[in-house]
């Protein structure tokens, strides 16, 4: 078949062939970004996209403060499922941590715990977990039966210190907080309201700023007083207001469609997702400066965008990520904007809590605007 087609072209196809892959060949970026992003990515997908979730935070009030409370607590953190991220001295200090997302559960031991067991009486202790992310909440409560079942299992085991003695046995009872239903799509939404805006962003960004150097009007940009500042502003501003506009449409959307609630201010979500469109909108720039064609600012931010999604426990939990990923996450903008949205929307929390996620928030805003100024500035002299 290939014999005959070559024969009834003269050869003329496979001459062009042949001439497209050398002129590809000589295209060293086209080649790079046809092997580096998919390569990255299909790193980044197997080690961000993993639903099974270890070394959960997990807080600790021991009011009971004896061995048998300190041997529950080790239970808990020996098999690596929890690892005991503090101590309180209260119930309340432990919600608060809880509301502040420091923690993915909490323990609280009684005080009359070990006078139970002394007692041969059934001793209780409450696991209080965050149930915004459902899957992981299944997952702490499946972990706390276990762990609680083998420690059961170990007393059955010994022998009992008299004979008609009953065995003692350790009960643990799951409350879960601010998602008690376990609505899956109440955690995929209030996360993927931050990635939306922040691809929308950089894609609307990048796409109007090239097709200014396309067009060649930038030239006649520079013919005006206008400095390279100004000329940047004027390009990005109709469009972070137009993108304002999807906060309140994706809100809409959730609480409409889905029965996502708002138990906090809405007023401080809004400023939050301006945050968020402000960085989508300097990624969108920077991969301008980078681009001198529409097609390469499409390549980019696919290079760009899908980790910065992955990357942010909007869609899978950060505590499933490997060790060494984790940290990565407190450089992405979407991280800290997911924070505030769930605290805001499934907690009720105030900015005396997300304080530390909205000044991230900011900075990163910052940076990114202000480094594709100064680039696109550049460019322009």
């Amino acid at each position: 078949m290939s014999g005959l087609l070559y024969r009834r072209t003269g050869g003329r196809v496979f001459a062009l062939f042949l001439k497209e892959l050398r002129q590809i060949g000589r295209n060293r970026r086209l080649v790079a970004s046809l092997i580096v992003p998919p390569t990255l990515q299909i790193l980044v997908f197997g080690f961000a996209l993993n639903p099974e979730a270890r070394g959960l935070r997990l807080g600790v009030v021991d009011e009971s403060r004896t061995a048998e409370s300190r041997e529950l607590v080790s239970a808990f953190s020996e098999g690596g499922a929890f690892r005991v991220a503090g101590s309180y001295e209260s119930s309340g200090g432990l919600a608060r941590a809880l509301d502040a997302g420091e923690l993915d559960a909490g323990l609280v031991v009684p005080s009359d715990f070990a006078r139970s067991r002394a007692r041969r009486e059934t001793a209780g202790v409450q696991l209080l977990v965050d149930a915004v992310d459902s899957n992981q909440a299944e997952i702490a409560g499946g972990y706390a039966a276990a762990i609680v079942a083998a420690m059961n299992s170990r007393l059955a085991a010994a022998p009992p210190p008299g004979p008609g003695v009953t065995r003692v046995n350790v009960a643990a009872r799951v409350a879960l907080f601010y998602n008690p239903g376990l609505r899956a799509d109440w955690f995929i939404l209030t996360g993927v309201i931050g990635v939306l805006l922040i691809l929308n962003g950089s894609l609307v960004a990048a796409a109007a700023m090239v097709k200014e150097k396309e067009a060649g009007t930038v030239e006649q940009l520079l013919m005006t007083p206008a400095g390279g500042a100004e000329i940047v502003f004027a390009k990005v501003a109709p469009l972070f207001l137009l993108l304002s506009l999807d906060i309140w449409l994706a809100l809409g959307l959730g609480r409409f469609v889905f029965g996502v609630p708002v138990r906090g201010s809405l007023l401080l979500l809004f400023a939050a997702g301006l945050l968020c469109i402000a960085a989508g909108v300097g990624v969108g720039a920077f991969i301008a400066t980078l681009s001198g064609s529409q097609q390469q600012a499409q390549l980019m931010g696919f290079f760009a965008n899908p980790p910065l999604a992955l990357l942010s426990g909007a869609l899978t939990p950060i505590e499933a990520m490997p060790g060494w990923l984790q940290p990565l996450t407190y450089l992405n903008p979407v991280r800290h904007f997911a924070v505030i949205s769930r605290g805001v929307m499934l907690k009720g929390v105030g900015l005396e809590t997300l304080y530390p996620y909205f000044l991230a928030l900011a900075g990163f805003a910052a940076l990114l605007v202000g480094v594709s100024v100064w680039r696109f500035r550049r460019q322009l002299g």
